[in-house]
């Protein structure tokens, strides 16, 4: 058994779902006076929260001087939660390593992209490639499991904290060349393999050994795409490595108890699926408000959803995370309010952290804690607001915790999220491949997958998002946007399944070494699709050139492909270039599209694969998005005017109204 198949096994071991939606909340007794721990306690169990993260920035105060512990405060913090009636989820501290080991140590240090070392003053200042801070995080790790492995009110741990935060997975440094060469020698065994992977021929590029290679920084142009996918590839690895130490040490000295991390969903610089291979529970954290202002919408959409956040950013990666989790996942920070460290940091509109909260438990997730119990008046996150405001006063999340906390005992226990109709791959080797090779400044293939998700949503479908590895029976569509590296089993993997299937532009374009398929693209897919890509393009927006859908003439997207094939043509290009050329071409299992559609023709295009796959779909919902777990249907209204809903005769509703108001929630049992 690998080591892999083994960490899965102990990980599906190690934890039971709760019946019923659990709350928790983020909490630093560090950071308050000692008086004040009981007190706080006491509200938090009163408020109705069952856990409690504590720990992930504690080294400073757990280890003041190399090898001097101070553990009285930790104990005594963990004893007083624990007393009170919480669940304490304990953080390994490595996201923030002491100043006393930086001057010890300065090769922990990471370099940015901008060649400069990147230096002690906020959190994450390291190199996952330094063999010191390996070395040293495995060390503070043992400690604090010799410490609290057997602690009877330690129910849970996460590792580090927020792996990728403030672009940190990518180093440069000595210790990143050093390792980088290592991980090449053992992926290709001689130096004559890698360039031909690397297509060194090209510009004069060849090595004569891997001592000679150096991390893609500051060149002249471009690096080797194929240099480049190798570094992404070399770097999520060595975040894997990393975490697997921890992994391993919790689970030897603190057996039978979850282990989690808490991802970023914007962050694709590692793998998250195989990093969550070796955990029990998958959590992120969930600041809609920051992901609008950061993300894929227009100015007009952003400014319309200003305190609603995007509709489908947030349901999207609570379904990812239950996929890398294998259907074990958390919310280890939700905002409760206004944040810091966004472009702009507005409020939530009342009632949404109630919403997200709700709309978690839909989309599969087991506890929401809320990031934080009080607003902190001091450092850097003194306009990240709290469940409690500087002074002790409730805040407005506060309240709507109050209120779901109510809610949850409205809902029968034991509703588990069933398998959705329709699967949506997410790769991430694809990601960092449309990364390398974009082929044109507006390409984004996470908007471009956030896109496809939406015009499901819109038509009120549930959604599991997949791995190019999960088992995809039991699925009558599964959905591929930008699966650019395709595995050379998946077509055949697919077939056996019998799922219909609906590609993107891009589907198997490049192999493994970032090279164009011997036989054409989409390479593997050919094994169901007689075609071939002969040219592609990107285009201006303002190109707007036709694809003829039906009836219909539809404005393409910014990506055309011109393409030869022996299926049935389902849409044609129209305009001066190339009229007639096909945009949809498919057979009886599988289909092709040729474009980066607009938005109103993805939900044409969609609508017509839902029905060819025999998925029932709803009129376009607007604003209100539904999902379901097990027997529960959950509306929920991200708009500003109210809207009725459309809740089947016999259905009994356990709260909320049949006209939702906006930011509100209703929830029915059929």
């Amino acid at each position: 058994m690998s080591h892999t198949e083994q960490s899965q096994v102990n990980a599906t071991t190690a934890y039971t779902a709760p019946d019923r939606l659990e709350l928790g909340v983020c909490y630093y007794p560090e950071q308050w006076p000692r008086e004040k721990w009981a007190e706080d306690a006491a509200r938090m169990v009163e408020l109705g929260l069952e856990w409690v993260r504590i720990g992930e920035f504690s080294w400073a105060l757990i280890e003041p001087q190399p090898g001097q512990f101070d553990w009285g405060w930790m104990d005594e913090a963990i004893d007083i939660l624990g007393r009170a009636g919480l669940k304490v989820i304990l953080g390994t501290p490595t996201a923030a390593p002491p100043k006393w080991l930086i001057d010890r140590h300065p090769d922990i240090l990471a370099v940015g992209p901008d060649g400069h070392t990147r230096r002690f003053g906020a959190r994450r200042h390291y190199c996952f490639s330094s063999r010191t801070y390996f070395q040293e995080a495995g060390r503070i790790t043992r400690a604090f499991v010799e410490r609290y492995g057997a602690h009877p009110f330690v129910k849970a741990w996460q590792t580090d904290n927020e792996y990728g935060d403030h672009d940190t997975i990518y180093s440069y440094s000595q210790e990143a060349h050093r390792a980088f060469r290592l991980w090449l020698a053992e992926r290709y065994g001689s130096i004559d393999a890698m360039n031909e992977a690397w297509g060194t021929r090209f510009w004069s590029m060849r090595y004569r050994s891997f001592e000679e290679v150096d991390v893609p920084l500051q060149v002249v142009e471009e690096p080797s795409p194929t240099h480049l996918v190798d570094f992404v590839r070399f770097s999520s690895d060595q975040v894997v490595r990393f975490n697997r130490q921890q992994v391993e040490i919790i689970r030897a000295g603190s057996p039978g108890r979850p282990i989690t991390h808490n991802f970023m969903s914007h962050n694709i610089d590692f793998d998250h699926f195989k990093l969550s291979a070796d955990l029990d529970v998958a959590s992120w954290d969930v600041y809609p408000m920051g992901g609008l202002i950061n993300g894929r919408l227009s100015a007009e959409e952003k400014e319309r959803l200003l305190r609603t956040g995007d509709l489908d950013q947030v349901a999207f990666n609570h379904d990812l995370y239950r996929a890398t989790g294998r259907g074990r996942v958390w919310v280890m920070e939700q905002q409760p309010g206004p944040v810091n460290w966004a472009a702009h940091n507005q409020s939530p509109a009342d009632g949404m952290v109630r919403l997200w909260t709700w709309l978690a438990y839909a989309h599969g997730v087991d506890m929401v804690a809320y990031f934080r119990w009080r607003q902190a008046p001091f450092a850097q996150e003194q306009f990240h607001a709290g469940l409690l405001l500087p002074d002790s006063t409730p805040d407005q999340a506060f309240h709507e915790t109050a209120e779901v906390a109510r809610e949850r005992l409205l809902l029968p226990a034991g509703e588990n999220k069933g398998k959705a109709p329709v699967a949506l791959v997410m790769d991430y080797e694809s990601r960092w491949a449309s990364r390398a090779l974009p082929q044109g400044r507006s390409y984004s293939a996470s908007a471009i997958c956030l896109d496809w998700y939406t015009a499901l949503s819109r038509h009120g479908v549930d959604v599991d998002i997949v791995s190019q590895q999960s088992d995809l029976s039991g699925y009558r569509l599964v959905l591929c946007p930008d699966l650019l590296i395709m595995q050379e089993d998946f077509p055949e993997r697919l077939k056996a399944a019998g799922a219909k299937a609906l590609f993107g532009p891009r589907a198997g374009s490049k192999t493994v070494s970032m090279h164009i398929p011997g036989g054409l693209p989409p390479g593997p897919l050919r094994k169901l699709l007689d075609m071939k890509v002969t040219r592609v393009e990107s285009l201006p927006s303002a190109a707007g050139e036709p694809v003829r859908f039906g009836n219909i003439a539809f404005a393409a997207g910014t990506w055309r492909e011109s393409i030869e094939t022996g299926e049935t043509v389902l849409a044609t290009f129209e305009g001066s270039y190339r009229p007639g050329m096909p945009a949809l071409i498919g057979n009886g299992q599988a289909r092709y599209l040729a474009t980066i559609p607009s938005r109103e023709l993805l939900e044409s295009l969609l609508r017509d694969s839902l029905d060819w796959a025999d998925v029932a779909w709803m009129p376009d919902l607007g604003d209100i998005r539904l999902s379901r777990r097990g027997n529960l249907t959950f509306a929920f209204n991200f708009g500003t005017e109210a809207a009725d809903l459309p809740i089947p005769a016999g259905a009994e509703v356990l709260f909320g109204e049949a006209r939702l108001s906006p930011c509100d929630v209703t929830v029915w049992r059929q």
